[in-house]
């Protein structure tokens, strides 16, 4: 109060409230930098819970078995890559070349390279959540893993029992 009139003293106390307030991160660099930043950081944390997931599915995966539905669930996009998978199990070991894919999946006027880039993509997915490929390629043919055998037959071996 040295030097302090009483109207400068009213005025200090109403903007002492003002200035007790702090500006928040959103205000100090920006809305849009804020959301990208926070955006970011659950990203981040996000890939850190897949990460542990994908270690403790690693170390549990001999106690699993996994059935058709999950395996459809996680490599196939639509309607055609599960016929590609139906096709390749009904064909058994031998397998089958992608031109005679293609000619069995005419309908869906697939050529014989987009049948063999499906098959790469449906590999690449479940070989990011699983670790597994359900298709392999031997020679010119691509066939089932025998983890595709065990888990697309499964459904079928269970409607028999």
């Amino acid at each position: 109060m040295l030097g302090v009139s009483g109207c400068e003293r009213s005025m200090m106390e109403e903007s002492g409230k003002a200035r007790s307030k702090h500006r928040d991160q959103s205000q100090k660099v920006g809305r849009i930098k804020y959301t990208l930043q926070r955006i970011q950081a659950i990203e981040k944390s996000l890939e850190e819970i897949k990460l542990s997931q994908r270690l403790i599915l690693t170390g549990l995966k001999p106690q699993f078995r996994f059935e058709k539905p999950f395996i459809q669930k996680i490599a196939c996009v639509d309607e055609v890559d599960t016929l590609i998978l139906e096709h390749l199990y009904e064909s058994g070991n031998a397998g089958l070349l992608p031109k005679d894919l293609a000619v069995r999946l005419s309908q869906f006027k697939v050529k014989r390279h987009q049948v063999s880039r499906r098959i790469l993509r449906m590999n690449k997915r479940l070989e990011k959540e699983l670790g597994e490929r359900v298709v392999e390629r031997r020679g010119w043919h691509w066939g089932l893993t025998s983890f595709g055998f065990e888990s697309w037959g499964e459904e079928e071996k269970g409607g028999e029992d």
